[in-house]
């Protein structure tokens, strides 16, 4: 058994409006899920993603006001790469960044040859752009309604990168219990880096460590990566995946109902917050068409959705 690649990253952000249109006007992506945090259905729960909301394409943002600022540190999801099509794209991007007043840093080639352009929204989520130069997992299809040119549009997640103390008990939980395979190694200025792929490898589906055990825990707050979600098929597959991740012995939520697909959470040796999601039924299960335009509410909490409409604040995107 293996993960398949990406489902969704989910983040957190204490200024969802703000949020909101950085990811939909800045970085073109669709709205495609406006739901509500099932923790406190008085915040909201946002994802953006591809024209279609395919599993690998979605981006999610937990609504927390009152959170503090992420302070940076080991064991956390340090960034989110999402993948555009090759370099002519990033400089593309560059130039729109600097337009718009994003911060940014230099266009770069990593380790494999792969071209990166770093950058950060307003609460300091720290990102990238990586040309993918289509290879990898298949990428969603470009949103076409947002003023980014389709040739030049973020078309999923690339990879996440994580900054813990020790690679191997990470590696305990990418490789043995969700099927990764190592894929690389090489060494930055922040220290040593492994790579690790899962399903057909590459875009999609890399998750890079970096190993930095000077470094003091992460405080989680505005600005962090909540969890990350890797892609199963199911309701079948997930149910064998919480009995296997029971089985070495992590404690795991079980499997859960989101309506939209079937999860599987856990927390890796080293702290940092995993998810198995299933493609089925997916995000986009109520049609395409209409997508983010809704409030949607989980079937368990339809009964309570005049009373939680009435108490969300209003969002205008």
């Amino acid at each position: 058994m293996e993960v398949r690649g990406f489902h969704h990253t989910s983040s957190v952000s204490a200024r969802i409006e703000e949020n909101a249109r950085f990811y939909t006007e800045v970085l073109g992506l669709r709205f495609v899920y406006r739901s509500i945090n099932q923790d406190d259905v008085s915040m909201y729960h946002l994802a953006y993603g591809d024209a279609e909301a395919k599993s690998g394409a979605v981006v999610t943002f937990f609504d927390i006001p009152m959170a503090a600022p992420n302070r940076p540190g080991r064991n956390e999801v340090a960034e989110i790469s999402l993948r555009v099509p090759d370099g002519e794209a990033l400089g593309w991007w560059a130039g729109r960044f600097d337009r718009l007043g994003v911060e940014r840093g230099e266009v770069e080639r990593r380790y494999d040859g792969r071209e990166r352009l770093p950058f950060r929204d307003g609460e300091e989520h720290r990102m990238s752009l990586v040309a993918d130069g289509g290879e990898g997992m298949e990428p969603g299809e470009p949103w076409t309604e947002s003023g980014v040119p389709e040739e030049h549009a973020v078309r999923g997640i690339e990879s996440a990168t994580l900054v813990v103390g020790s690679v191997a008990p990470t590696q305990v939980a990418l490789v043995d219990v969700l099927g990764f395979r190592r894929a690389g190694e090489y060494a930055t200025e922040d220290g040593r880096v492994v790579v690790f792929e899962s399903g057909d490898g590459g875009p999609g589906t890399e998750v890079h460590v970096v190993e930095r055990p000077g470094l003091e825990r992460a405080r989680p707050g505005a600005g962090s990566v909540h969890h990350i979600a890797f892609r199963v098929r199911d309701e079948a597959e997930i149910r064998r995946w919480a009995e296997r991740v029971g089985r070495v012995g992590l404690p795991n939520s079980g499997v859960v109902d989101r309506d939209f697909f079937k999860s599987v959470y856990f927390r890796e040796p080293n702290g940092v917050l995993f998810e198995i999601a299933t493609d089925e039924p997916g995000w986009a299960k109520d049609g395409v068409d209409t997508l983010g335009e809704r409030l949607v509410l989980p079937h368990f909490l339809e009964d309570r959705r005049e009373e939680i409409e009435r108490n969300l604040k209003p969002i205008s995107v």
